[in-house]
């Protein structure tokens, strides 16, 4: 619903909210042009405006229709929970809705939460993952994503086989919720014949326990063939991996092999007073090897689009992020 602006003139104050009020009024107008839909959260930012200067109103409403235009760009979440297979995804798909969001697609697991993937049950893993490839030969806008038990050895190798040939692309490891050590040499056979099937090993990265970044990190080393995406980009110890920079500077050291989402995370920085450490780390780490998520449903795609929104990274570096990279690694169409 449309402001009703103050039509008596005579003071300067009366004078700069009369401005104020039109400038919203083209202002929510534009946004419907450029976006297609009238976007409630800028119309509630315009409204708290309407009391503002000439100058504070203009340039926070454009920066503010920038944002909502630069919002229907391509978007790809990385990173999504369906614990309860088709009614996880019903949910997830009413939470776009209500958030008036698109995407182009999604990339998909069935475990987490309810559900651990945990060593010595294979059958139940194998049961979990024809589930999660059955629901996406449903949808065409979702990618799944299977997971093994490092520890089940060779039956989890075999595993990573069978849904490498049903056309799985992500293999999801989770060191803290599957139990398991990722210096264990087991993991390191498993990644390694990931790389070879050309399946891309996405392991958690939330650094819940000391030296887990470290740990992965010379994983990668150790697998240099091996696409890794290491989810969460270290949480809160996300300043560790500015050492990419320098490992990239050490001939035949490191195989530029690690990608990262930054699900939750980003979720938790922005608007911090560490928030520009974090950008200078998504700069260092390289900003086409980022990727966007949501870690539905412990999170909402909302609110990573929205603290990615408020970055200081410019327009085409979060396009990257929102969408770019994601088809380029995981060759979308």
């Amino acid at each position: 619903m449309e402001p009703r602006c103050p039509e008596r003139r005579g003071t300067v104050l009366r004078d700069e909210m009369i401005l104020g009020c039109r400038l919203a009024r083209l202002v929510r107008v534009l946004a419907i042009a450029l976006t297609g839909w009238p976007l409630p959260r800028l119309t509630n930012h315009l409204d708290v405006l309407l009391v503002g200067g000439r100058v504070m109103v203009l340039a926070v409403a454009l920066a503010l229709v920038a944002q909502a235009a630069a919002a229907q760009s391509p978007l790809f979440d990385s990173h999504v929970h369906l614990w309860k297979g088709e009614e996880s995804l019903r949910a997830y798909e009413e939470q776009l809705k209500e958030g008036r969001l698109e995407v182009a697609g999604i990339s998909a697991m069935w475990f987490g939460g309810p559900n651990q993937a945990l060593a010595g049950r294979p059958a139940q893993i194998r049961a979990g993952n024809d589930g999660i490839i059955a629901l996406a030969a449903k949808h065409p806008k979702m990618m799944p994503i299977a997971t093994v038990h490092p520890y089940d050895g060779p039956a989890a190798v075999a595993e990573l086989e069978r849904v490498a040939a049903k056309g799985i692309k992500v293999l999801k490891l989770h060191p803290h919720t599957q139990k398991f050590d990722p210096d264990d040499p087991r993991v390191l056979t498993l990644v390694r014949r990931a790389g070879e099937l050309g399946v891309i090993a996405l392991i958690d990265n939330a650094n819940i326990l000391p030296g887990d970044s470290e740990k992965l990190f010379n994983l990668a080393l150790k697998a240099p063939r091996t696409k890794f995406i290491f989810a969460h980009l270290g949480a809160m110890n996300f300043r560790f991996w500015n050492i990419l920079k320098a490992a990239r500077t050490a001939q035949g050291l490191f195989g530029d092999n690690i990608y990262f989402d930054i699900s939750a995370v980003v979720a938790l920085v922005a608007d911090s007073p560490i928030e520009d450490e974090f950008v200078w780390t998504v700069r260092n780490v390289g900003v086409d090897h980022v990727l966007l998520g949501s870690d539905y449903p412990q999170y909402s795609l909302e609110q990573n689009v929205s603290a990615l929104g408020r970055l200081a990274l410019d327009e085409s570096e979060k396009a990257k992020i929102r969408y770019e990279n994601a088809r380029a690694l995981f060759g979308l169409r």
